[in-house]
Formats: C-alpha cells, structure tokens, sequence
C-alpha cells in the first residue's frame, strides 16, 4: 500500500531503471506521490540514453537486467564526467553483491523487498547531496569566471600601465593618459590655443663642453634635465623638447590651466632653485655655468609632429620664438618675462622693466621685464 504523499517542493528527479514492470510502477508511484519527478527506462541501453536526455538527481539501478547489467550500467556511467558526482543506488536482493557494485562506482544500495520509509530517506538524502555539489560546482564555475574576468582586467591594467610608462617617457603624463584612454577629443590633433611658454638655457656649456671628458658633459645634462624634468611634472607641464642645453616647457596644453602665467612664472623660479645645487657642485669644480629662462605668452598650434613610426607633441608660433629668443637675451640666473606675462601677474611678483629689446625675427621692439622676487611662493597653484 502506498503511503500518503508529503508536499516536498522541488525533491528532484530520480531515474528508475527496471526490466520488471512491476517493480518500474511500484517506484514510480511511490516517488511521484511523494513529490519526485520520475523517468524510467526498462534496460541498460534505455537507462543511458535516459541520463544523457535528462538532467538526474538520483539513479534507481536495477542490477540483474538482460543485455547490460547494473553494474555494466554503472561503470559506464563513472566514465563520463558529467556523471561523476551522480547518486546511484543498486537495487539488489542479493547481499553478497555489495562489493562488487562498490566496484562498479555505487554509492548506495537498497535491498529487496524495499521498505517505503527507508528508500525514501535514502533518495532524499542523495538527493540533497547532489544539490549540494551541484550548487558548490556552480559556485566554483562562477569563480572561475570571476577570476579569468580579474585576470583579463589585471592583464590589461598592467599593459596600459606599460604602455603608459612609456608613453610618458617622451610625451607629459597628461597627455599619455589621454592617448592611453582613448579619449574622443584626440589630443594629437592639429589646434591652436594660449599657451605659456618657458625656456631655459644652461649657460657657461659650451666652454665646459670643449675642456670636459664626454662622461662629464652628459653627467651635467642628465642632472640639469632631471631637475628641470622633476619640476615640471610636478607643476603638470609638458616638456616640449630637451635641445641639448636647452628645455622647453609650456602650459595650458593639452589641459587648460587657470592663471596660466602665474603658474608659468612660479615653475621657471622653482625650476632656477631646483639647479641651484647642481650648479653650485659645478662652480666648485671649476667651471662657470648658470641657467637662464625666458616666459612668453600667446597662439600657438599645437599636435602631434613627425611621421608615423616617431611622433612627438610640438608647439609652433611665435610664441616659441619669443620665448627662445628671450632666453638668449637673459643674463645668468635671470628670468625675463614679455610684457604680455607681466600683465597677467599678481602683486606678489616684483618685477623690474628690462627695457625695450631687438630680438632676431621680430621686427618691433618687445617690452621686456625681470622677474626679480614672489612674494607667496610655494607649492604649485
């Protein structure tokens, strides 16, 4: 007599694999009326074709069956992956086959004639077994997508890090990271903007260059560069280009800067004290070298200059000229500045008037004046 069914949501569907009909129905029964969905097939052939059909949870074996027997059933089972952690229960009148389904790849056995409230138990019990290594392999599987998804972004964070450390290399980090990101406004592009230019020229160079050993004369370089470079990142400059003894800085491009010749002018006096240790090491040895720097204000076009396998990021205008041209004027340890620059400065920066000055290329007089002092300098605006 079947027992009265218990509402159980979701109790799994169980394979029954029988070659008595009889027996096929018994279960059946039994386990639809306790909330299980059944599939059964009559022999071997018809129990793998099932498991391949239908996701189990639970496989109901008969073992004495003509054709493939359970265990044949069984073995065949466990050598498919997909049925490695499937529950299968031997049904068997026979005790003494225990070890040999054990064998096959069994994981549990009920003997006949069944008891009702025992194969229940035994069902329900791998069946929750099964939901657990199945929701455990989900989980591992989800992992697994998690962790080849952070290795991907790991992967590609550490190849735009390469790349931008190269970049930055030979173009200011502002810039590098807008052609890293891709950004739409494609900085490379030709336009024209204020820019505030300042250049700086190592003087006494050439009289030590003619009477110092090759490794002396980069070891100055290197140093003047590296301080001048340092200052420059820190106030987000870009360096237009080290000419030797010479280095060109500009701002307000590729990013706009508010008080673009304030903070032109706070760079170059930071700048000028950054190489006054260097300088000083260099007077002691003998040698009579200082830096100059000019600041110039106005148009200039800018984007990428070069061709297609070297690419850097220029500024032309007169603006450039002027502020070379400047520079070549300035005595050691001076900063001139164009009238425009002085005007856009606040009362903190004492300046004195330089006077009206000739400069190649220009064919009028530029007014020139001297930064001499800043009141509040300090750390970049």
């Amino acid at each position: 007599m079947l027992s009265a069914p218990t509402a159980q949501p979701d109790t799994g569907r169980i394979l029954v694999v029988d070659d008595e009909p009889r027996n096929v129905r018994l279960l059946a029964d039994l386990l639809r009326n306790h909330g299980f969905e059944v599939e059964t097939a009559a022999d071997g052939n018809a129990a793998l074709a099932a498991v391949d059909r239908c996701p189990l949870d639970v496989v109901l074996l008969d073992v004495l069956m003509p054709g493939k027997s359970g265990y044949d059933v069984c073995r065949e089972l466990r050598t498919r992956p997909a049925c490695a952690a499937l529950p299968i229960v031997l049904v068997t009148a026979l005790d003494e086959e225990v070890a040999k389904g054990l064998e096959a790849g069994a994981d549990d056995f009920i003997t006949k004639p069944w008891i009702e409230e025992e194969l229940l138990a035994r069902v329900r019990r791998l069946v929750a077994t099964k939901r657990i290594h199945d929701e455990v392999a989900a989980q591992s599987a989800q992992l697994r997508r998690i962790n080849e998804n952070l290795e991907r972004i790991v992967d590609e964070k550490v190849g735009e890090i390469n790349r931008l450390s190269k970049l930055k290399r030979f173009l200011a980090p502002k810039l590098a990271e807008r052609v890293i990101s891709g950004d739409a406004d494609d900085p490379w592009r030709l336009h024209r903007r204020d820019i505030v230019v300042v250049f700086f020229d190592l003087r006494g160079f050439t009289a030590f260059s003619e009477v110092s050993a090759p490794e002396d004369v980069m070891a100055m370089l290197r140093d003047f560069h590296a301080r001048i470079g340092r200052e420059t990142l820190r106030y987000s400059g870009t360096i237009e280009r080290f000419a030797g003894d010479g280095v060109m800085v500009f701002f307000n491009d590729p990013e706009p800067i508010a008080a673009p010749c304030e903070h032109g002018a706070r760079f170059a006096h930071a700048a000028l004290a950054a190489c006054a240790p260097a300088l000083e090491r260099w007077r002691r040895r003998g040698f009579s070298i200082d830096v100059s720097a000019a600041i110039a204000y106005g148009f200039a076009t800018l984007g990428a200059i070069g061709f297609e396998d070297r690419m850097d990021y220029g500024a032309i205008g007169p603006v450039t000229n002027l502020a070379a041209r400047l520079c070549g004027d300035a005595l050691a340890g001076e900063i001139l500045l164009s009238g425009r620059v002085a005007s856009e400065l606040p009362a903190s920066f004492r300046l004195e008037n330089a006077g009206l000055r000739s400069l190649k290329g220009f064919r009028d007089l530029v007014e020139t004046y001297r930064l001499v002092e800043i009141a509040d300098a300090g750390q970049p605006t």
